[in-house]
């Protein structure tokens, strides 16, 4: 969690990879959140950081579906996946000015 003044001085330049779909389970623990809330998708999102705690505008999600096997390292390490995909992607689009944020919405320019 960072300050108030930094946010609000870089926060349109940084962003947070989260293990979970956001607004959904903010926070630490996000995996284990899921499993135990009896969710049957989870997945991981890419956003913008702002003062609260996971809740800056979304760039990028993926969805990784939650099998009755699944443990909380099982489904850690597929939620990996999906961030190793979805991370370089969100950076790609923001370097090459393919988004711009309305409000709470981040759009993908034409």
């Amino acid at each position: 969690i960072l300050s108030p003044l930094l946010v609000r001085e870089y926060g349109s330049r940084m962003i947070n990879l989260h293990p979970a779909l956001l607004p959904s389970f903010p926070g630490i623990h996000a995996a284990k959140q899921a499993i135990d809330a009896g969710v049957k998708f989870t997945g991981c999102t890419v956003h913008f950081v702002d003062e609260g705690v996971d809740s800056g505008p979304i760039i990028l999600q993926a969805v990784v579906p939650i099998l009755d096997a699944d443990d909380e390292d099982s489904l850690l390490q597929k939620i990996h996946e999906e961030e190793h995909r979805i991370y370089p992607e969100a950076i790609r689009l923001i370097s090459e000015g393919k988004i711009r944020i309305e409000g709470r919405r981040v759009l993908r320019k034409p």
